[in-house]
């Protein structure tokens, strides 16, 4: 009994550690990183005077087309450009051998699978990585569509102000923060080198991957055809822009139960396991070496990811 109240007086400690060190970096380091310059791009103008330099570097962070050639990853690639994710061979490497090992593990010496366990170690980790890289863009996106409206006001009152378009586009690459201060910054560095504006703005909306920049593409290419105010058409734009973000974030918070009921299920079963080793040690150890043991650990890990399946589609809908 006393060996299981030290194992929580531990984790209570690693708890209460992990906490003051989230908070330090919040007081401390965070503060220091909102000092820095805005964004990405105007660091690198400052390292490098050549503009053309600038939009190499970006692009190669960015692994713009490095495996775009390569037959059925096309896909992949344009996950990787949409997610801002630096990422290159050797690092992609480390990490899927890492996340193969973490999985292998568990599998190998304590279901004891032999090579079955390196046979879905290897997959689970290559689709944990695609699944991170989802989130990842899925987080850069959320942050580019809170953005938007406020870079197509920067804009609009450019445009009010005289300027031309290039140069209101400019003050958004320059006035706001990642990541849309430096795909605004790509975009005018591609139009300032000769490429059309209206593939530059398409451009823009295949990096981004962003569905409301369809909408941009469509009134600058449209309004570069056929003329007109581009203020007042970007000044509505921006308006139905908020009111879909409106509309996006009172959906968000219906379907929040969903969520949480997702996240509470497929924590509940580790945090009981977790509570029965603590509570009696020995409560596994009569059946952990039974060969049903492995079918049936997999099983349930097959049915929480089904579970975990079903509630994302029912709580994540177009609208």
């Amino acid at each position: 009994m006393i060996n299981n109240q030290l194992w929580l007086i531990y984790a209570l400690i690693f708890g209460a550690v992990l906490l003051g060190v989230r908070a330090l970096y919040w007081l401390v380091f965070r503060s220091r990183a909102e000092r820095k310059i805005i964004n990405r791009r105007l660091s690198l103008s400052n390292e490098l005077k050549d503009p053309v330099q600038v939009l190499d570097v970006l692009r190669r962070e960015r692994g713009f087309g490095a495996i775009s050639g390569v037959a059925g990853l096309q896909r992949l690639d344009e996950l990787i450009v949409q997610s801002g994710v630096k990422l290159d061979a050797l690092r992609s490497s480390v990490w899927i051998v890492a996340l193969s090992a973490l999985f292998y593990l568990p599998l190998g010496f304590w279901l004891k699978l032999g090579p079955l366990a390196l046979a879905i170690a290897v997959p689970a980790a290559l689709l944990v990585g695609y699944v991170l890289l989802r989130m990842a863009r899925a987080r850069r996106i959320s942050r580019f569509s809170e953005q938007l409206p406020e870079a197509i006001d920067i804009v609009v009152r450019g445009l009010r102000a005289g300027h031309p378009f290039r140069v209101a586009l400019g003050l958004v690459a320059r006035e706001l923060p990642d990541p849309i201060g430096t795909e605004f910054g790509i975009l005018i560095d591609e139009v300032g080198f000769g490429l059309d504006q209206q593939v530059a703005v398409d451009h823009l909306a295949a990096r981004v991957g962003q569905e409301d920049l369809t909408f941009v593409s469509i009134a600058i290419n449209i309004q570069s055809q056929t003329g007109g105010n581009l203020a007042e058409i970007l000044q509505g734009l921006s308006r139905v822009l908020r009111n879909r973000a409106k509309l996006r974030l009172k959906v968000r918070a219906l379907t929040s139960e969903g969520r949480l009921s997702g996240v509470f299920l497929s924590v509940m079963p580790f945090i009981l396991i977790l509570v029965v080793n603590l509570i009696s040690p020995g409560y596994f150890s009569e059946v952990k070496d039974h060969p049903l043991v492995g079918p049936a650990v997999l099983g349930g890990f097959l049915l929480l990811a089904i579970g975990n399946y079903t509630i994302y589609r029912m709580v994540n809908f177009k609208f």
